[in-house]
């Protein structure tokens, strides 16, 4: 009997702690799919736009790092490569800026499902 008792108090605790973080958990997943159903714009065109966008974000600094190198490589030569200079310091700009865009987006993202929290 005595055994009984202390089972008792500690089982019961990992319960309520168990029951509270479902309907935490279903609480969230509950606000994000009536966000997700008010945002029905956000689809799969949203998401490919996304992609195009970073991808996009990446290939202009890198063309233009092209261009301006081919042009310096042709008004005055040298023994070093301006065009390839330039490319990987047009690619190095691109992914930094398609970082900075893409933890940006990130950000609202997470402070979306904060202010979701009960």
């Amino acid at each position: 009997m005595n055994r009984q008792m202390e089972n008792s108090g500690p089982t019961e605790m990992p319960q309520k702690d168990l029951r509270h973080d479902l309907q935490k958990k279903v609480g969230i997943k509950e606000s994000r799919k009536m966000r997700a159903r008010r945002q029905r714009d956000r689809g799969v065109w949203f998401g490919l736009g996304m992609f195009g966008l970073v991808g996009w974000s990446v290939a202009i600094p890198t063309l233009v790092g092209v261009a301006l190198g081919v042009w310096i490589d042709l008004k005055w030569p040298s023994r070093y490569s301006w065009t390839l200079m330039l490319l990987i310091i047009g690619v190095m700009l691109g992914c930094l800026n398609a970082w900075f865009w893409l933890n940006r987006e990130q950000k609202s993202l997470e402070e979306g499902h904060d202010n979701d929290r009960p």
